[in-house]
């Protein structure tokens, strides 16, 4: 890899927390966005103007990841038809990649194989993590209702 390739490549913001300056120019275009996103911007550079209507769901996705990254986190995009390895669904989840094996070889979570390797659909990562998140959240508000009754 070329040296300035290298240089660039570590300054991507999906592989590193984002600076100070980075933080606040995401705060303010997510405020823009949020005042404005749905009833247009005017983009313009030197060459061109064009006036655009940012879809609402557009404007959600952008506002969602522009707060992130104002609040100091690092974001990652994963397109929903990529194919992940059972080491990154198992960090998307946040459990072992052992645990994450014992839940594909139960049935839990669909997969594939390429070669001798596992392969999760992100897609399928995702319904899971949603399911398993609203499971959670049920169990402890009915361990909030026992303990409510209890007082």
């Amino acid at each position: 890899m070329p040296r300035n390739a290298a240089k660039e490549e570590s300054s991507l913001l999906g592989e590193r927390l984002p600076r100070r300056d980075e933080r606040e120019v995401a705060r303010q275009l997510r405020d823009i966005i949020t005042a404005f996103g749905e009833k247009g911007l005017m983009i313009s550079d030197p060459r061109n103007t064009q006036q655009i209507s940012l879809m609402p769901s557009i404007a959600r996705l952008l506002t969602e990841v522009l707060g992130h990254v104002s609040a100091g986190e690092a974001v990652t995009l994963i397109p929903v038809s990529e194919q992940l390895t059972t080491q990154r669904a198992a960090d998307l989840l946040n459990v072992s990649r052992p645990h994450l094996i014992k839940l594909l070889e139960k049935g839990e979570l669909p997969y594939t194989m390429v070669g001798r390797h596992r392969r999760i659909g992100a897609q399928d990562l995702f319904r899971f993590k949603r399911k398993r998140d609203a499971d959670r959240a049920a169990a402890l508000e009915d361990i909030a209702a026992v303990d409510a009754e209890l007082l």
